[in-house]
């Protein structure tokens, strides 16, 4: 009866990881301290268990609550909602958050205005090279994109199109479909650092826009913290383990009076929200629905020739050698697939971008481009073919593709590459160079075989005896 159960439980598990939207599983901590408030996003939760996601409710003062159980993580993902008090308390310290991300787990934190931000949580974002203005009421103000509606006087609901990705060659996983604007009202401007490439801006602040304190008086009005795109309104931190950590600076967007308001922008011009659509694709982000990438075979091989013979025969043929020999082509192929949908699909390479393969021993002697050779039903085989260099040593196959918002990929195999073996080397008689010195060496010894034939059978004739006593007597 035991095995019974516990082969049941061992199937229900796969069954439900297989059917879950998130490629890493679908347990949703909520941390929401006023259960008065969760009616304030019923929409939002409700698209979240359509995504089949299992939303667990919990007070941070909770005393059962813990982010770990028997040593594992007891949630994939958590949401943390602003607290009234001053913080989250002992069980979601700075300390256990940053080993819930350590473990795997996804972090969606969300800041308001209306509510101060705990120190230990702005200590924590200041780890990641992520700053919140000094004073805790401060929000982000545009006195040219806002919600002539409800913020005609105060100019703190902003209004902005869609989001624009970082570069050219970023994926896009954050925009949404028509001319609707987006509504972000109270926001809490964040300013990042330069100095982390594991940050990333998911949404900015328009050109126009500041950071403003309703505490100061009008003559200190001018002492702003930051401006303009120096303004982050969204953020995220993707660990070097690829867990998410993504701060959210305005709750107030996620809330049901902004998924499907008609807002008028300063222009007089009505439009829909597109606050529903916006969170579908962060918390899809945020939770891993969409941007994880997978490898699955890496294979690298000699390339055989048939019209040569091949001398040495060691590990020619196999693949995933650990030797090669110098001046040997070799091919390289990796299977990478992504996560989107519910489901892995074949992995394409955003424009202007290119997957590539290092050979390197201490620096990299080739730096190849991956070329799409074929695809399978769910990933895409990337090959290229190189000649190994005239260079001996511990050398190192990686590919190393990082790029923001996508999980990290960073393969590497590691294989050692030999000089000639002594019956590689080509024979001296087919180097045309040699000839003369081959030529100059049977010279001499066939010279010298003739000085022995002459020496040993070209003797001087003897004498008579009768005349040889002649010569003696007298």
């Amino acid at each position: 009866m035991r095995l019974f159960s516990s082969i049941w439980v061992l199937l229900w598990t796969l069954f439900t990881f297989v059917t879950a939207k998130s490629a890493v599983g679908d347990r949703v901590l909520v941390v929401l301290e006023d259960s008065a408030e969760k009616d304030l996003y019923s929409q939002f939760w409700k698209d979240l268990e359509a995504r089949d996601f299992k939303l667990s409710f919990e007070s941070p003062k909770a005393e059962q609550l813990s982010l770990f159980k028997l040593g594992a993580p007891a949630y994939d993902h958590v949401l943390l909602l602003p607290p009234k008090s001053k913080g989250y308390g002992p069980n979601l310290a700075p300390k256990n958050l940053l080993d819930f991300t350590n473990a795997g787990g996804n972090v969606l934190l969300a800041l308001s205005s209306e509510t101060a931000t705990p120190s230990a949580i702005s200590s924590l974002l200041l780890e990641f090279d992520i700053s919140l203005p000094s004073d805790r009421t401060s929000h982000v103000v545009d006195h040219f994109n806002y919600d002539a509606r409800s913020s005609a006087d105060d100019h703190n609901v902003l209004l902005l199109p869609k989001a624009r990705p970082l570069r050219p060659d970023v994926m896009d996983f954050f925009g949404w479909h028509g001319k609707e604007l987006l509504a972000v009202p109270k926001a809490v401007g964040q300013t990042l650092g330069t100095s982390s490439p594991l940050i990333n801006p998911i949404l900015k602040a328009p050109d126009t826009s500041y950071i403003y304190n309703p505490k100061e008086e009008a003559g200190d009005e001018q002492d702003i913290s930051a401006t303009g795109s120096q303004i982050a309104l969204i953020s995220a931190m993707q660990a070097r383990n690829s867990a998410r950590f993504t701060v959210l600076g305005s709750l107030e967007m996620l809330q049901d009076k902004w998924f499907d308001a008609t807002v008028q922008t300063s222009s007089g011009e009505s439009t829909k929200t597109a606050n529903r659509d916006f969170a579908k694709h962060l918390a899809g982000w945020a939770f891993k629905e969409v941007g994880v990438l997978k490898v699955g075979r890496v294979e690298h091989h000699q390339v055989m020739d048939a019209t040569k013979p091949v001398a040495n025969t060691t590990q020619v043929g196999f693949s995933d050698p650990e030797i090669y020999r110098i001046k040997t082509d070799v091919s390289f192929s990796i299977e990478i697939s992504h996560f989107s949908g519910g489901h892995y699909v074949p992995f394409t390479v955003p424009d202007n971008d290119s997957l590539q393969l290092e050979f390197s021993m201490l620096s990299p002697f080739h730096r190849l481009p991956l070329v799409e050779t074929s695809r399978t039903t769910n990933s895409t085989i990337f090959s290229a073919t190189f000649k190994t260099p005239d260079q001996h040593g511990i050398f190192a196959f990686r590919v190393n593709f990082k790029r923001p918002f996508f999980t990290y990929v960073d393969e590497r195999r590691q294989v050692t590459v030999r000089h000639f073996a002594h019956d590689e080397w080509p024979r001296s008689w087919r180097i045309s160079a040699a000839w003369p010195w081959i030529a100059g060496l049977w010279t001499v010894i066939g010279g010298f075989v003739l000085f022995v034939v002459l020496w040993l059978y070209c003797e001087p004739p003897r004498e008579d005896e009768k005349e040889k006593l002649k010569k003696e007597t007298t």
